[in-house]
């Protein structure tokens, strides 16, 4: 019917529909424009639809698909947000649950961290606000350097790290004897049992002789004769795990399966035993920031210097922030907590406890940064030392186990490798060797504060063993926020019990009794 149409009413109705609106609604419609040369609508380069709606223009089809309900409601965006309008008008409501409700899945309450964080703010702000307008300005920094320009005799660090070369050379020497079967097995282990006795044992003697090393002399040098045992320690296993490999009848050592980076890192072949008993190679792994001994470090291709002086400054603010922190805030506070102590007033021991709860967690977060982060990146910059896994997020620790496991890296891992596992391959239960590590660990934080502090009081040492009972606890009956929560409190009132306890023991014991 369309084919024997005369081609010119073709035209005529087309010029028709745009006179009244139906091409020009067409163009509107499809992206097209309209000419005033015959009127016809030309098809926009964007929309290839304008075609078939000229088909449909040509034969008479336009007009019965405009008049369509459903077409004109579904193609028009007029219409289109005029049927919406009217649904929302008509409905409000979904399934939903609250954004507070577990079962809702909402987990962005960032918001409400700023909240907290700012009023964690504004209340330590206070606090030290009512000390400054109490006590005036308590900071010298003068005062810390005073004390080693007065006796530098007293200081620890120089001293010790001079003699503790001869415990070094000494695991060096016994070393060397095993590797070249000078010495029997036997004779090795003596001889490294007396070494990393005497270790331990130098330091304490020192500290009880010297009557005029200070209490924080005292716990720098048994800081550092500790992580020197803990050094000689797995340089001793390691390369007694060495020989018995080779007494297996293995001809090479690689560490390609542990550290397969290594060779990429530092571009340079792997040694083997007994090459590594060199003097390089042990006072290498003297002074990189960890505690566990291996034959191939892993080893960053350069010195980063931005790097290195950001970590340098961070130390010399952080350390310095840090001391005027215990003039300013933490030694009027804990003077102030004697005299209660003494009379032993319930209420006002539990207020001094937690005004001295937030100082306290304050200088240790603060301790934690600058020891773990900036201090330990800096040396293991300066010796290109690649493994810069110092710490974990202990923050979102669950469990009291996961925060003892993740805060402190190089202290895990060794006693991971060389005391836990060992165990574990000896037949002990896990629960007996988590409890064995958490004594060895309980050990040493009492071996740190109480002989310093020239009195044994074993507070240290029952904060320690007192975790075992809390991490079973929290892991039994607490899970998820409530399980971090009560880590955090642990954390918050533990220390400053400790605190207290020493400082009040220790003015009882010099000064006869506490102000």
């Amino acid at each position: 019917m369309v084919d024997r149409a005369p081609r010119e009413p073709v035209h005529r109705r087309r010029r028709t529909t745009v006179s009244g609106g139906g091409t020009n609604a067409v163009a509107n419609v499809n992206g097209g424009k309209v000419h005033g040369d015959g009127g016809k609508a030309q098809a926009s380069p964007a929309n290839a639809k304008t075609d078939v709606f000229s088909k449909h223009a040509s034969n008479g089809k336009l007009e019965k698909k405009t008049q369509d309900p459903s077409f004109t409601a579904q193609g028009h965006p007029r219409e289109r947000s005029r049927v919406r309008d009217v649904s929302d008008r008509l409905s409000c409501h979904v399934m939903q649950e609250s954004l507070l409700s577990s079962a809702s899945g909402y987990s962005n309450y960032r918001g409400i961290l700023n909240w907290c964080v700012v009023m964690l703010v504004l209340s330590n702000a206070r606090l030290f606000l009512e000390n400054l307008i109490k006590y005036g300005i308590l900071v010298d920094p003068i005062q810390v350097v005073s004390l080693f320009l007065k006796d530098p005799y007293s200081w620890p660090a120089a001293c010790l790290m001079i003699v503790s070369n001869v415990f070094v050379i000494a695991t060096f020497y016994t070393e060397r004897r095993l590797a070249v079967g000078k010495i029997s097995e036997s004779t090795g282990l003596m001889l490294h049992g007396l070494n990393l006795t005497a270790i331990l044992v130098f330091p304490v003697v020192m500290v009880l002789c010297v009557t005029s090393l200070t209490p924080v002399g005292g716990v720098l040098s048994l800081g550092i004769y500790t992580i020197l045992f803990m050094k000689m320690y797995s340089y001793k296993d390691t390369n007694r795990w060495c020989r018995e490999i080779r007494l297996a009848k293995v001809k090479r050592l690689t560490r390609s399966n542990s550290c397969p980076s290594v060779t990429r890192l530092s571009g340079k072949t792997h040694v083997s035993y007994p090459g590594n008993l060199t003097y390089r190679d042990i006072y290498y792994f003297v002074f990189i920031p960890t505690l566990c001994y291996e034959l191939n470090f892993p080893r960053s291709p350069r010195i980063r210097k931005r790097f290195l002086l950001r970590r340098l400054f961070e130390m010399l603010f952080f350390m310095q922030l840090l001391v005027g922190l215990i003039q300013q805030w933490m030694v009027p506070t804990v003077q102030n907590s004697m005299k209660p102590f003494q009379e032993m007033d319930f209420s006002r021991m539990v207020e001094r406890l937690l005004k001295l709860a937030v100082p306290n967690h304050l200088i240790w977060l603060i301790f934690f940064y600058w020891f773990f982060h900036s201090s330990m990146n800096f040396v293991a910059e300066l010796m290109q030392f690649g493994d810069r896994e110092f710490y974990r997020d202990w923050w979102n620790s669950e469990t009291v186990t996961y925060f003892w496991s993740n805060w402190n890296i190089p202290v895990h891992k060794w006693c991971l490798r060389h005391f836990y596992k060992p165990m574990l391959r000896k037949g002990v239960n896990k629960f007996m060797a988590q409890t064995a590590v958490f004594l060895a660990s309980a050990f040493f934080h009492e071996y740190l504060v109480s002989i310093p502090l020239r009195m044994f009081r074993l507070w240290a040492f029952s904060g320690m063993m007192a975790q075992v009972p809390l991490a079973w606890f929290v892991g039994r009956f607490l899970n998820g926020n409530y399980g971090n929560a009560a880590v955090w409190m642990s954390l918050i009132i533990g220390q400053p019990v400790a605190v207290l306890m020493y400082v009040h023991d220790y003015y009882v014991i010099h000064y006869g009794t506490s102000e």
